[in-house]
């Protein structure tokens, strides 16, 4: 028996992943819907089930995931929809997140946020840009490992 499901995918600006993964579930028969991630929290009520992967799953259960998974996670979490993290046993980690989120980071170049020419630009020039690469996510955010 073949099971009908549609996936709904954020785009993960700002390297935006999510369009190539759309695009290899669609060439494979997949209905799939691509939104933009500040529509999660609002498309969330439609979803059964969200599926994220982990760069890391650390000792207390916390997971070190792609930049933008805090915020599906926490929308899941309002909407009672079960959060699934998919990776494999090679991330389980045994360090603790003692400093918090901040220290778990790596910082990237913001150039992907913001086009160096509009730099210049003497308010521009004001603004600090800040571009993680990974969230933590709270043992509490998952439900399945």
């Amino acid at each position: 028996k073949k099971r009908k499901f549609q996936v709904v995918v954020c785009e993960g600006a700002p390297h935006f992943g999510g369009h190539s993964m759309a695009k290899s579930l669609a060439e494979a028969g997949i209905e799939t819907t691509v939104i933009h991630d500040s529509a999660t929290f609002a498309i969330m009520a439609r979803v059964n089930k969200v599926i994220l992967p982990a760069h890391a799953v650390l000792a207390n259960g916390g997971l070190i995931a792609p930049s933008g998974s805090n915020m599906v996670a926490l929308a899941a979490k309002q909407n009672s929809v079960p959060v699934v993290i998919v990776t494999g046993m090679f991330k389980l980690c045994p360090m603790y997140p003692h400093e918090g989120q901040d220290t778990l980071n790596d910082l990237v170049s913001p150039s992907s946020v913001v086009d160096y020419s509009m730099m210049s630009d003497s308010v521009i020039s004001k603004v600090e840009f800040i571009n993680p690469v990974h969230d933590y996510l709270t043992p509490n955010l998952s439900n399945l490992y």
